[in-house]
Protein backbone atom coordinates (compact mmCIF):
# COMPACT_ATOMS: atom_id res chain seq x y z
CA UNK A 1 0.00 0.00 0.00
CA UNK A 2 1.47 3.50 -0.66
CA UNK A 3 1.61 5.81 2.26
CA UNK A 4 -1.79 6.98 3.10
CA UNK A 5 -2.77 10.51 3.08
CA UNK A 6 -5.49 10.20 5.27
CA UNK A 7 -6.00 12.60 7.75
CA UNK A 8 -8.05 11.14 10.32
CA UNK A 9 -8.07 7.03 11.73
CA UNK A 10 -11.32 6.70 10.64
CA UNK A 11 -10.54 7.69 7.21
CA UNK A 12 -7.53 5.66 7.24
CA UNK A 13 -9.26 2.50 8.62
CA UNK A 14 -11.92 3.34 5.57
CA UNK A 15 -9.82 2.83 2.99
CA UNK A 16 -8.11 -0.53 3.97
CA UNK A 17 -9.48 -3.51 2.87
CA UNK A 18 -11.65 -5.54 5.32
CA UNK A 19 -9.17 -8.05 5.83
CA UNK A 20 -6.89 -5.81 6.51
CA UNK A 21 -8.76 -3.44 8.70
CA UNK A 22 -9.15 -6.26 10.59
CA UNK A 23 -6.05 -6.92 11.73
CA UNK A 24 -5.48 -3.34 11.88
CA UNK A 25 -8.18 -3.01 14.39
CA UNK A 26 -7.57 -5.80 16.82
CA UNK A 27 -3.70 -4.23 17.42
CA UNK A 28 -5.60 -0.96 17.33
CA UNK A 29 -7.81 -2.06 20.46
CA UNK A 30 -4.86 -3.65 22.09
CA UNK A 31 -2.82 -0.46 21.75
CA UNK A 32 -6.07 1.37 22.76
CA UNK A 33 -6.79 -0.29 25.80
CA UNK A 34 -3.17 0.06 27.24
CA UNK A 35 -2.07 3.45 26.45
CA UNK A 36 -1.65 5.71 29.68
CA UNK A 37 -2.65 8.88 30.40
CA UNK A 38 -1.01 11.60 28.36
CA UNK A 39 -0.63 10.51 24.66
CA UNK A 40 -2.86 11.29 21.67
CA UNK A 41 -4.16 8.94 18.96
CA UNK A 42 -3.89 10.37 15.71
CA UNK A 43 -2.62 10.31 12.07
CA UNK A 44 0.73 11.33 11.11
CA UNK A 45 3.73 10.34 8.86
CA UNK A 46 0.81 8.50 6.97
CA UNK A 47 0.21 5.94 10.06
CA UNK A 48 -1.92 5.52 13.28
CA UNK A 49 0.59 6.94 15.73
CA UNK A 50 0.35 7.62 19.34
CA UNK A 51 2.34 10.62 20.41
CA UNK A 52 2.87 13.21 23.39
CA UNK A 53 1.17 16.48 21.50
CA UNK A 54 3.45 19.12 21.25
CA UNK A 55 1.86 21.69 23.66
CA UNK A 56 2.94 19.09 26.57
CA UNK A 57 6.41 18.16 24.94
CA UNK A 58 7.31 20.82 22.51
CA UNK A 59 11.02 20.56 22.38
CA UNK A 60 11.55 17.82 19.69
CA UNK A 61 13.95 17.57 17.34
CA UNK A 62 11.78 18.13 13.95
CA UNK A 63 8.87 19.98 15.41
CA UNK A 64 6.30 17.22 15.19
CA UNK A 65 4.76 15.42 17.96
CA UNK A 66 6.82 13.04 20.11
CA UNK A 67 5.83 9.72 18.46
CA UNK A 68 5.25 6.82 21.05
CA UNK A 69 4.03 4.33 18.74
CA UNK A 70 2.44 3.53 15.73
CA UNK A 71 0.43 1.45 13.81
CA UNK A 72 0.25 0.78 9.56
CA UNK A 73 -0.88 -1.75 7.27
CA UNK A 74 2.36 -1.68 4.69
CA UNK A 75 1.84 -3.68 0.93
CA UNK A 76 3.01 -7.16 2.30
CA UNK A 77 3.19 -6.97 6.04
CA UNK A 78 1.91 -5.09 9.06
CA UNK A 79 4.50 -2.55 11.47
CA UNK A 80 3.53 -1.72 14.87
CA UNK A 81 6.40 0.89 15.73
CA UNK A 82 7.09 0.49 19.48
CA UNK A 83 9.65 3.29 21.04
CA UNK A 84 9.54 1.04 24.70
CA UNK A 85 10.96 -1.22 22.65
CA UNK A 86 14.21 1.11 22.40
CA UNK A 87 14.62 0.07 26.23
CA UNK A 88 16.99 -2.75 26.01
CA UNK A 89 14.81 -4.34 28.97
CA UNK A 90 11.65 -4.09 27.41
CA UNK A 91 13.41 -5.40 24.01
CA UNK A 92 14.23 -8.62 26.05
CA UNK A 93 10.75 -9.08 27.31
CA UNK A 94 8.92 -8.65 24.32
CA UNK A 95 11.75 -11.44 22.47
CA UNK A 96 11.13 -13.76 25.71
CA UNK A 97 7.06 -13.11 25.09
CA UNK A 98 7.68 -14.13 21.40
CA UNK A 99 9.50 -17.13 22.15
CA UNK A 100 6.88 -18.30 24.28
CA UNK A 101 3.94 -18.49 21.57
CA UNK A 102 6.55 -19.98 19.24
CA UNK A 103 7.20 -17.39 17.07
CA UNK A 104 9.85 -15.04 15.65
CA UNK A 105 10.24 -11.75 16.28
CA UNK A 106 10.94 -9.57 13.34
CA UNK A 107 12.03 -6.04 14.43
CA UNK A 108 14.22 -3.31 13.26
CA UNK A 109 15.13 -0.63 15.54
CA UNK A 110 11.81 -0.12 16.86
CA UNK A 111 9.53 -1.39 14.06
CA UNK A 112 7.95 -4.64 14.63
CA UNK A 113 6.44 -6.39 11.37
CA UNK A 114 3.86 -9.09 11.27
CA UNK A 115 1.39 -10.33 8.77
CA UNK A 116 -1.31 -11.89 11.52
CA UNK A 117 -2.46 -10.93 14.26
CA UNK A 118 -1.63 -14.41 15.78
CA UNK A 119 1.97 -13.34 15.05
CA UNK A 120 2.13 -11.29 17.84
CA UNK A 121 2.31 -11.94 22.05
CA UNK A 122 -1.08 -9.64 22.57
CA UNK A 123 -1.10 -9.54 25.87
CA UNK A 124 3.31 -8.62 26.18
CA UNK A 125 2.69 -5.81 23.87
CA UNK A 126 0.27 -4.05 26.11
CA UNK A 127 1.93 -4.57 28.90
CA UNK A 128 5.29 -3.05 27.32
CA UNK A 129 2.65 -0.54 25.89
CA UNK A 130 1.59 0.44 29.43
CA UNK A 131 4.74 0.71 30.94
CA UNK A 132 5.93 3.69 28.98
CA UNK A 133 3.95 6.44 30.44
CA UNK A 134 4.66 9.79 28.50
CA UNK A 135 6.80 11.11 31.32
CA UNK A 136 9.18 8.50 31.12
CA UNK A 137 9.06 8.30 27.28
CA UNK A 138 9.96 12.07 27.06
CA UNK A 139 13.06 11.36 30.27
CA UNK A 140 14.22 8.38 27.50
CA UNK A 141 14.27 11.37 24.46
CA UNK A 142 15.91 13.97 26.54
CA UNK A 143 18.47 11.22 27.51
CA UNK A 144 19.33 9.86 24.35
CA UNK A 145 20.16 13.50 23.04
CA UNK A 146 22.93 14.01 25.36
CA UNK A 147 24.35 11.12 24.49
Amino acid sequence: MPRSEAKTVAAYLKELPAERRAVIAKVRDVVLRHLPKGYVEAMNWGMICYEVPLERFPDTYNKQPAMFAALAAQKNYYTLHLMAACDPRHLKELGDAFRKIGKKMDIGRACLRFKSVDDLPLDAIGKLIAAMPPEKMMEMMKASRKR
